[in-house]
């Protein structure tokens, strides 16, 4: 009938008011978690907003990677978006209005504003031998660079940046003093990764295509008759 707690066993608590659920509760697919990646992310359409992005992913094939994105890595962090990422192959089989919605990783990898924190020098590389030529589809439902208390409106198309020049340096700086990196020494260890041509259709705002969901009205839903 499942395990028994006794009246000690210790519970997780948040601002003084216990969880429902015990510290040993199955996680689920939490537990699939096995690979932390920090970078930034801009709001599609406005190079000038862009946001420290803390993912944690796990594979859900071979070629697709599913993460979770807080604004940092604090235990009280906020969770405020999603991110899918599949290999090139997959990339190139989508529609050419799909591609509009992803965007590159390899100026991110070769960079180093991609950063795996904890690994080994051998892991990240391998990690970021896999993600150099992958492509990403990115939502964010709370916009934490504008002070919002909750998640509000609608959610943000967000992209990866492509070249030298875009992100704000204080910004990165600011992320690589956290996490005590030295960017220069990571971009010269990533200069021998294998990369690939970027593959068309993939960072559409770079075109002028900014896509972001529409939050004007669209009138009264009409309804629909019953056979």
């Amino acid at each position: 009938m499942g395990t028994k707690l006794s009246a000690q066993a210790p519970s997780a608590t948040h601002g003084g008011h216990e969880d429902a659920a015990p510290l040993h509760a199955d996680l689920g697919p939490i537990r699939a978690v096995h690979a932390r990646v920090c970078g930034f992310h801009f709001y599609s359409g406005d190079l000038n907003r862009a946001v420290r992005v803390d993912h944690y992913c796990s594979h859900l094939n071979p070629d697709v990677f599913q993460c979770i994105i807080y604004d940092s890595d604090a235990e009280n962090a906020r969770l405020i978006g999603v991110e899918y990422i599949i290999s090139e192959a997959i990339f190139l089989r989508l529609p050419a209005e799909e591609k509009m919605l992803w965007h590159s990783h390899r100026y991110e990898v070769m960079s180093g504003l991609l950063l795996a924190p904890g690994l080994s020098v051998e892991a990240e590389a391998a990690l970021m031998k896999e993600l150099v030529s992958t492509y990403g589809k990115t939502w964010h439902l709370w916009q934490v660079d504008r002070g919002d208390k909750l998640p509000l409106g609608l959610p943000k198309l967000m992209m990866g940046f492509t070249a030298d020049g875009q992100v704000d340096p204080a910004l990165v700086e600011e992320r690589n003093r956290a996490l005590n990196v030295d960017a220069v020494e990571i971009k010269a260890r990533r200069a021998d990764l294998p990369v690939r041509p970027i593959a068309e259709g993939a960072d559409a705002w770079q075109r002028g295509a900014g896509f972001q969901i529409s939050d004007e009205p669209t009138g009264h839903a009409q309804p629909v008759a019953c056979p």
